[in-house]
């Protein structure tokens, strides 16, 4: 038997609940991992609250964790018991002990701690599509970043930056203004006090952005678009603010001949070839320490419930994990 979190009904953060459950041996082509970290994402939200559907009832909770391989499943070669192991992807990571696919497993290296894996695997590999796949980011280019002292938003100051872009970030204070440009934003923009577009538009001396991050939704769509220099890129990855409401896609061409997507990191990861290359990308680079992994809070799996007032509230900076 292990801890884990359980849903039975989708609702607000009480609905978490902390119980035992069995867990059998491994099967074919598993692996199972005692947890050490488990991370925590808006994802987890949007599964809770029901803007995902909700699984076959009762489910365990999250995406993504890290720990210690301690049981092969029949078939297993590329794993051994005492391997240490980072994933993003099957459900159920909300729990002191799991089994899953070895195929979707990522071998961890000594210079990146499991809590690091944990607060880095979906927003770490977040990052890496939308600055090399989904928009390829170039020294010389303007690129802005929504909640840019997030989880993902800290990432991709960084990284984008690294490769050579000037990077604008939208935060709601002061303190999260600060840790942003210590992320590398050349400039920060208080959303809740300033008008963002006016101020992108100041920065960039009219020339606008060639791409716009924005895991904000609703509240920053259309600004977000306005903030655009013709054929740029608007990249929506979240919606913290709700859902972005149905709109005219003559809006695009009115705008500037702009393009607009959708991205999600599943599809990215389906496939284990671009998995693999995804991960070895994201691992160098934390491991080089060019790109660091922000850690801001840490709760112990019974709190889930804490983290996630704390998420939806927009309290958090940076990543936040569990501990089993």
């Amino acid at each position: 038997m292990v801890k884990a979190i359980r849903i039975y009904e989708q609702g607000g953060p009480d609905v978490l609940r902390y119980e035992e459950v069995e867990l059998p041996p491994p099967g074919p082509g598993e692996v199972q991992i005692r947890h050490h970290a488990i991370g925590v994402n808006f994802v987890d939200v949007y599964y809770r609250t029901g803007s995902n559907a909700m699984p076959q009832a009762p489910f365990t909770l999250g995406h993504e964790g890290a720990g210690e391989i301690v049981a092969l499943g029949e078939g297993v070669s590329t794993f051994r018991i005492g391997d240490r192991v980072a994933y993003v992807r099957a459900l159920g990571s909300y729990t002191q002990a799991r089994n899953i696919e070895a195929k979707v497993l990522v071998p961890l290296p000594d210079a990146i701690s499991c809590e690091t894996a944990a607060a880095m695997m979906l927003k770490g590999l977040t990052a890496e599509y939308l600055l090399f796949r989904t928009y390829q980011v170039k020294p010389g280019d303007m690129v802005l970043v929504h909640a840019a002292a997030g989880g993902v938003g800290l990432i991709l100051c960084q990284w984008a930056r690294l490769l050579g872009a000037t990077v604008i970030g939208t935060v709601g204070s002061a303190e999260k203004a600060v840790l942003a440009r210590e992320a590398g934003a050349h400039d920060v923009i208080l959303c809740r006090e300033e008008d963002f577009v006016a101020r992108v538009k100041e920065i960039t001396g009219g020339k606008l952005c060639h791409v716009v991050y924005d895991g904000i939704g609703k509240a920053t769509f259309q600004g977000s678009l306005d903030c655009l220099r013709p054929f740029g890129l608007f990249v929506s990855l979240g919606s913290a603010s709700g859902s972005i409401d149905n709109f005219n896609i003559s809006l695009l061409a009115q705008k500037g001949s702009l393009f607009a997507t959708r991205p999600n990191l599943f599809t990215h990861i389906a496939d284990g070839t671009r998995l693999a290359a995804m991960a070895r990308r994201l691992i160098d680079v934390v491991a080089s320490g060019q790109v660091k992994i922000a850690i801001h809070a840490r709760h112990a799996l019974s709190e889930a419930a804490e983290a996630h007032r704390a998420l939806e509230a927009r309290e958090s900076t940076g990543s936040a994990v569990l501990t089993p």
